[in-house]
């Protein structure tokens, strides 16, 4: 229920206090950390009460996004990948592996989503990994790349091919043949434990496959990708409102030339561009979660506009914020610093700006069409 939100965000709130900045300049998160968010539901918060988890709308999770975003983008990856694991498990999974796979994910068990691979970015059609059946068994073999919270993973959920259609895949971090290897110095979300994943002939009982495979790769990625598009761009609004704290704490108490910042005009249009940034990114993710409740079909491309809208917005206005803090901005191990980078890695997963571009082109095209119809 959506009353759980306010327990949930002081849980965040308490556990990632003001430490972002050391977990960044370090690369890593405390798994205890991680364990007692994913413990108390806080990773996968629209995982149903019956496994577990917080059942919350889809709006309250992107409000408990936004305020881990405010605090800790690279927490709120681990939340984003952790909460697209568990959405395709309870979309395309039995019953059985329903209970089994999210009550995990709901008692302090880490997992990433691993779609990317060296050939596979924004074309994820061209996905080369391998889902075969042998006997009671399958065989998994592929490579992943940028595998958020790879680093920290329990389970990785993996989406391969299956014969002619497509299959996702439970695998045990600790099987035999999986190799993980971290992403040295990325430029953002730095501690989110991003890592490549090497597949040598892992074998895994057929049951870790998610319905027993067979399903079309076309509904697979849009099934996991829209969740963490969604997330993503609530996260950004998370940054967005850091941004606007961090400014206005600034503008407020800095002085130059005889009054404080924020009586010099130019200084105040950065503050104004940055609440506008922030309020169209919030009400944009407002209106992306509502077409999640209440099930509107218009929800993939709502999703599309809400990652689209929110991850310039952020990392323009990270960029004013930097601007606008100058040298209190530019060094590691600041608020806005860390803003700026992070920002601008989210206008790069799921989906680039330039993919989110043009599937929202077509969409202008196909409701154009349906209008003059």
């Amino acid at each position: 229920m959506d009353d759980h939100l306010a327990d949930v965000r002081a849980l965040v709130g308490d556990l990632v206090g003001d430490r972002a900045d050391a977990w960044d300049l370090a690369g890593e998160l405390p798994r205890t950390v991680l364990r007692e968010l994913g413990g108390r539901g806080a990773l996968c918060a629209q995982v149903s009460a019956e496994y577990g988890g917080l059942g919350l709308s889809s709006l309250a999770n992107g409000e408990l996004t936004a305020h881990t975003g405010s605090l800790c983008s690279s927490v709120r990856s681990v939340q984003t990948s952790q909460g697209m694991a568990a959405w395709a498990i309870a979309r395309l999974g039995t019953s059985e592996q329903r209970r089994s796979y999210l009550t995990e994910l709901t008692s302090g068990g880490l997992a990433a989503m691993a779609f990317s691979e060296p050939g596979a970015g924004s074309d994820l059609s061209a996905i080369e990994t391998r889902i075969e059946p042998d006997g009671d068994e399958v065989v998994v073999t592929g490579r992943k790349v940028w595998v958020t919270a790879g680093a920290y993973a329990d389970l990785i959920v993996v989406v391969g091919r299956f014969g002619t259609d497509a299959a996702v895949v439970v695998v045990p971090a600790t099987a035999q043949g999986v190799h993980v290897e971290r992403v040295p110095d990325p430029v953002g979300c730095r501690a989110a434990g991003h890592a490549d994943v090497r597949l040598d002939s892992v074998r895994l009982p057929a049951g870790a496959v998610l319905g027993g495979g067979g399903q079309a790769l076309g509904m697979v990625v849009t099934t996991a990708l829209t969740y963490g598009r969604m997330s993503v761009a609530w996260g950004c609004v998370g940054i967005l409102r850091a941004c606007l704290r961090e400014s206005t704490a600034h503008a407020r108490s800095r002085s130059q030339f005889g009054k404080p910042l924020a009586e010099h005009q130019l200084v105040a249009r950065r503050l104004a561009e940055l609440l506008v940034a922030e309020q169209v990114a919030t009400r944009t993710c407002e209106h992306a979660s509502g077409c999640w409740d209440s099930g509107d079909p218009e929800l993939a491309a709502q999703a599309v506009l809400a990652k689209h809208v929110s991850s310039g917005n952020a990392a323009r206005g990270a960029a004013s914020a930097v601007q606008l803090l100058a040298s209190r901005a530019a060094q590691d191990g600041t608020p806005v610093a860390r803003a700026y980078r992070d920002a601008k890695l989210m206008e790069i997963i799921e989906g680039t700006t330039e993919i989110c571009q043009i599937v929202l082109a077509q969409h202008a095209m196909a409701t154009a069409g349906r209008n003059r119809g």
